[in-house]
């Protein structure tokens, strides 16, 4: 009997049909020696990240829309950043955010061998707290936090997104959980924050059913 590859964690599932979703990933091209690794690592210690798929179109909304500043909201060991980093290029800068100093600790090193750590500033703490401390206007806000709190996050970043900026949320569809009968406390938190996206005057809004979902919002 031949023994079947185990699927990563960040695959998630629950939103495509697997066979599409293989197909998908399957189509996608290698990644560098420092991505690999840290999409192994993720896997292997159960790491939240958001893997190749979403990561590449994070990549082309960065550059599509010629992004020079990005606020992270919940990075982990920075395998985002990373992305982030290399879509805004030289002069860019993005923020990277997480309560878990080792895991900043991890992120920095891989940073450093990504060959971007000067595009980026690292911030061990409260994302919130770091967000609302900020004057000045964010090209693209990533949103990867605690699940719960994603509506306080549509009322604090949307001030600090410039007007044509983009908004851009991990997990809203929450492996399929949100069209379910009663949903948790953590997929009414996605629930509300999903009406609020879609329903504000403010944002354009797409939901994107790639991986888990990501909602892509362009401020008016």
């Amino acid at each position: 009997m031949t023994n079947q590859p185990s699927i990563p964690n960040w695959r998630m599932g629950g939103i495509t049909a697997p066979d599409v979703e293989d197909y998908i990933y399957a189509m996608l091209p290698a990644r560098d020696e420092v991505l690999t690794e840290m999409e192994a690592e993720a896997s292997k210690n159960n790491i939240p990240i958001v893997g190749p798929a979403v990561a590449r179109v994070l990549y082309q909304l960065a550059t599509i829309s010629g992004a020079k500043k990005v606020f992270e909201m919940g990075s982990a060991i920075g395998y985002s950043t990373v992305w982030w980093a290399r879509a805004v290029g030289d002069g860019g800068r993005v923020v990277y955010t997480d309560g878990d100093r080792k895991n900043a600790d991890k992120a920095r090193r891989y940073f450093e061998r990504a060959g971007v750590s000067q595009r980026i500033t690292v911030r061990v703490g409260d994302a919130f707290e770091f967000l609302s401390e900020e004057k000045e206007q964010y090209d693209i806000i990533f949103n990867d936090v605690d699940k719960i709190d994603y509506p306080r996050v549509f009322r604090l970043a949307l001030p600090r997104l410039k007007s044509g900026g983009l908004f851009i949320t991990d997990n809203v569809l929450w492996s399929g959980k949100v069209s379910r009968p009663n949903p948790d406390a953590t997929t009414r938190a996605i629930l509300e924050f999903n009406k609020l996206i879609s329903g504000s005057k403010d944002l354009l809004t797409t939901i994107l059913p790639i991986r888990d979902g990501v909602a892509v919002c362009v401020k008016k």
